[in-house]
């Protein structure tokens, strides 16, 4: 195989090589993706011109919201756009960004809800130092703490996939896909094989945590055994 390092595009999968279904297909992620988009932006607007919502609680939901519109966005007007043109191709930078978003926000996702799972618990667990605990600071540098280590794994991630040489530039998916860009390899990929490990190592940590949070504490349950 030739080295398609230099390669200027990708060739994405196509969801139908009939006309009419990939005009379907567009109408379809259109109509879902504009609900998506003003459901996420009408929290965001509520939430910040509604002075009742600034609570800790609503204020992770927002950036939660945020973080949902950019994961949508990565991936869904580019397969629109596919269909609608009839074109699958994408071009070298643009694989990159997509790859780079997707792990960003996904990353943010899922160490966010984790905050949020911690909230909770002490929503519940100790709710006269609510107040204190969950503070405007102590909010923002959680966040702060998320977006940083989501732009680390999403730098790591992107730097090692595309830091391979390509024999190939048609990609099995209909986006950027670390695991499908990886078959189209041909080097060794062990930078890669070690940042899976490590989110998958935080992604375990992540759902322990969020589990074991919205277990019930041994006071509730206590009380409920003597009721």
């Amino acid at each position: 195989m030739s080295n398609l390092t230099s390669m200027s595009t990708f060739l994405l999968l196509g969801f139908s090589d009939i006309r009419e279904l990939q005009i379907l297909h567009f109408f379809v992620f259109l109509l879902l993706y504009s609900v998506a988009i003003m459901g996420n932006f009408l929290i965001i607007v509520v939430v910040v011109f509604d002075h009742h919502l600034h609570t800790p609680m609503y204020f992770f939901l927002m950036n939660l919201a945020m973080m949902d519109l950019g994961t949508i966005s990565v991936m869904v007007p580019k397969s629109m756009a596919i269909s609608l043109l009839n074109s699958r191709f994408m071009s070298y930078s643009g694989c990159i960004a997509q790859v780079f978003f997707s792990y960003l926000f996904g990353t943010s996702d899922l160490a966010l809800l984790t905050i949020m799972a911690h909230d909770r618990n002490v929503a519940i667990c100790n709710p006269l130092q609510y107040e204190l605990i969950m503070k405007r600071g102590a909010c923002i540098r959680m966040v702060a703490i998320v977006w940083i280590i989501s732009l680390l794994n999403a730098t790591l991630h992107a730097g090692c996939t595309f830091a391979n040489t390509f024999c190939s530039n048609a990609v099995n998916q209909f986006f950027c896909e670390i695991p499908r860009l990886l078959k189209l390899s041909c080097t060794d990929f062990y930078l890669v094989e070690v940042g899976f490990l490590v989110l998958i190592l935080h992604a375990i940590h992540c759902h322990l945590f969020i589990l074991f949070t919205l277990l019930p504490p041994n006071n509730v349950l206590l009380t409920s055994d003597t009721s």
